[in-house]
């Protein structure tokens, strides 16, 4: 039987990332990678990260800092000056999804907790890696439609990265970025996860704290709703319930 081949999963140690490499491993030998760039729950996700990997029994691992996040700033992620904000009422989904096209659009702010142009650094460190360690592909869990709005989780974005590793890289080298849930809803997400087997118990999101999850921040209100969209519990523990999400 022919081995599968390898990949490199970006895992930040959210449900995202946790889902999508449940899904690479279907086709897939994992290499997972890691990137701490100075957020505020740094030592949380990498815990989850770790984790995660330990789950998985993954022995390819990288984990690389990025600490000039920190100095750029800019973002509420990784300047302390910069509350995070807490989220709106939660929205029902068509109204989220809504808002968030306008937000990619141009029609809308862009949240605080974006910080700018991250995907391109962290996309490049694994395209480094996969190049080196002969993985025919990168699989990352951007999320365009129920998600935050950030522009560096369209679409497009992935397309145009793309052409750039085609361009950047050694002739012989094929490596596919692979973006598998791009185009789900969050409570989609779950729902896979769970059929799975995918260890979302192990994955953290809040943006603010590192043991009980604040509840009310953008991340943990979307993960909130999506568990009860799911018509499932959401395993980890929280600081603050959101408001009742709206379905």
């Amino acid at each position: 039987m022919n081995a599968k081949p390898k990949s490199v999963v970006l895992l930040s140690g959210g449900m995202d990332s946790c889902v999508t490499a449940a899904m690479a491993r279907e086709t897939h030998e994992l290499a997972l990678v890691h990137a701490s760039y100075g957020q505020r729950t740094e030592a949380r996700e990498r815990r989850a990260f770790d984790d995660i990997a330990d789950f998985y029994a993954v022995r390819e691992r990288l984990v690389v800092r990025l600490d000039h996040f920190s100095q750029i700033g800019g973002s509420a992620l990784t300047d302390p000056r910069i509350a995070v904000p807490v989220a709106q009422p939660l929205l029902a989904a068509p109204e989220l999804a809504k808002e968030n096209r306008a937000a990619k659009s141009g029609c809308a702010t862009i949240p605080v907790t974006y910080v700018p142009f991250r995907n391109a650094h962290f996309l490049a460190v694994a395209v480094s890696w996969a190049e080196v360690i002969g993985a025919t592909a990168v699989f990352i869990g951007a999320v365009a439609e129920d998600s935050s709005g950030y522009p560096d989780c369209r679409p497009k974005y992935y397309r145009v990265f793309q052409e750039v590793v085609r361009a950047g890289t050694r002739p012989e080298t094929k490596i596919e970025i692979v973006t598998p849930i791009i185009h789900l809803r969050k409570s989609e997400i779950i729902r896979r996860g769970i059929s799975l087997g995918a260890p979302l118990h192990l994955t953290w999101s809040c943006y603010q704290f590192g043991e009980e999850a604040c509840g009310a921040c953008d991340s943990c209100v979307l993960r909130l709703r999506a568990f009860a969209e799911a018509g499932a519990a959401d395993p980890i523990p929280y600081r603050a319930r959101a408001a009742k999400p709206a379905l």
